[in-house]
């Protein structure tokens, strides 16, 4: 019960956020028409001080649901400069 009631709890904080961070998310790959990675936006949110840090969770489920609404698309994959991992590459559509 006590697990349901934080999962809620914290899902209702961060819903007024989600379209804002959208926004953001749009915002640098329409500036960067070659894709980026995930980490890769993290980074660019991080400097223009949009995020707390440049963990790539802050925007990785965001990017997720974006691409559900067909808002932003896998265009591929590559080494990520940060992660040095194969990872994917999104694009604004």
């Amino acid at each position: 019960m006590i697990t349901e009631e934080t999962r809620r709890l914290s899902y209702e904080e961060i819903k007024p956020k989600r379209p804002v961070r959208y926004d953001q998310i749009i915002y640098i790959l329409r500036n960067n028409p070659e894709g980026m990675t995930a980490k890769e936006i993290a980074v660019e949110l991080y400097n223009l001080k949009l995020i707390p840090s440049t963990e790539r969770n802050f925007v990785s489920p965001r990017l997720t649901e974006l691409v559900k609404k067909e808002k932003v698309r896998v265009v591929g994959e590559r080494v990520c400069k940060y992660t040095n991992r194969k990872v994917a590459v999104f694009q604004a559509i």
